[in-house]
């Protein structure tokens, strides 16, 4: 049946596979149930919903291509999704590469409703945290449950052209690490290509720095107003939705506090996996104890040896904390909001942000302060420490 060639390149046979999960944006709920319609011969319903998609979203070119196969194929005059004469090969295959991330999207996936990996501990000021799986070209949003992170919705998403990775300014890649919402730029003050807003996110952070990586002006932003949606791989680097889809998520997006995590790959874990970020938080408290006895010794063997805080090096920091610590009588810490994340494509690191009231006999202050914490030998170390 020439209807069911048209998108084997995708699914094989699509009859009875996809489904559209009921966290799924409209969009793609109606591009899902026409694609089912073809995979089980209903035309008529295919052209329906594909129709009604349009009336709703007339700048969405995968759909416009899937109407257009889909006359062509009641003709008998295709054999292939997009397969027109005289068509723009790269534009073609950028929708194909489309269709098959978004039918990929819309397979069952039951490991969304656990925890995803990533985040182990969230703030109570951190109302929800967002993780892209750039593997499936999705952003999952997870709202904040009394610390733990419960899915939310899911949306698809545009990444770099030449995929992940980031190293330096102008590669076309997306940046693979935790990173925070830094700023909110409204579509008055933006370029049309931006769409409907614009998120700055606070790539490089202090691990791509002390890697040596470079660049900026990575973005969750929207899409030009003459398009719905781009391909999987489009953009220069930043994160792109469709704008409906962006207005969906701003609300959740909090200027300074949200963590937004990107992924080479997604992971879900269960609850029996806790043990470690009850191991960590027992060595965040003991470093904590060390630093307010005064014990010099105790608190700087938290530290690993290729330890850094934005200019010094283990052995300067060290030097300081026994010149400060020297000069004072007592130390009181106490830390509160604490958040922990795992950090991907590095085994064994954390990212922890906490809010640190120090007093001493002759120093008082409240920050905020971030710590990289590795495991090396079996023991929580810290590699990174400095203000957030």
């Amino acid at each position: 049946m020439r209807t069911r060639l048209i998108f084997a390149l995708f699914m094989g046979c699509l009859a009875g596979t996809a489904h559209a999960a009921p966290d799924s944006p409209s969009s793609e709920v109606q591009l899902t149930n026409s694609l089912r319609a073809i995979g089980s011969n209903r035309l008529d319903l295919a052209l329906n919903e594909v129709d009604s998609l349009l009336r709703d979203y007339p700048n969405f070119r995968l759909a416009q291509l899937v109407k257009g196969d889909l006359l062509m194929a009641r003709a008998g005059a295709i054999n292939n999704f997009g397969n027109v004469a005289n068509a723009p090969r790269g534009k073609i295959d950028d929708l194909r590469d489309e269709a098959r991330v978004r039918l990929q999207r819309m397979q069952p996936q039951p490991e969304h409703k656990l925890a995803p990996r990533f985040v182990w501990q969230l703030d109570a000021a951190q109302k929800y945290a967002l993780v892209v799986d750039t593997s499936r070209s999705t952003l999952y949003v997870y709202q904040n449950i009394n610390g733990q992170a419960r899915y939310l919705a899911d949306y698809y998403v545009t990444i770099g052209k030449l995929g992940t990775e980031k190293m330096s300014a102008g590669d076309q890649r997306t940046p693979i690490g935790v990173y925070f919402i830094k700023a909110e730029l409204p579509r008055n003050k933006l370029a049309d290509m931006y769409g409907s807003g614009a998120f700055p996110l606070s790539y490089p952070n202090e691990w791509d720095r002390k890697n040596k990586r470079t660049g900026q002006g990575i973005w969750l932003h929207g899409t030009p107003s003459n398009t719905y949606s781009r391909a999987p791989r489009a953009s220069n680097g930043c994160v792109v939705l469709s704008n409906d889809n962006l207005e969906n998520l701003a609300p959740y997006l909090q200027v300074g506090i949200t963590p937004v995590i990107i992924t080479n790959h997604m992971d879900w874990e269960g609850a029996q996996d806790d043990s470690q970020r009850v191991a960590l938080l027992a060595e965040i408290e003991q470093w904590r104890k060390d630093w307010s006895s005064l014990d010099t010794g105790a608190y700087l063997k938290h530290y690993s040896a290729n330890f850094s805080s934005d200019n010094q090096d283990y052995a300067s920091w060290a030097r300081q904390k026994q010149s400060v610590n020297a000069g004072k009588s007592w130390v009181k810490v106490g830390l509160s909001g604490l958040s922990i994340f795992a950090y991907p494509e590095q085994p064994d690191m954390v990212v922890v942000n906490f809010e640190q009231d120090y007093s001493s006999s002759n120093l008082a202050n409240r920050m905020k302060k971030r710590q990289y914490w590795i495991k090396q030998d079996n023991h929580w170390k810290i590699i990174y420490e400095g203000a957030a």
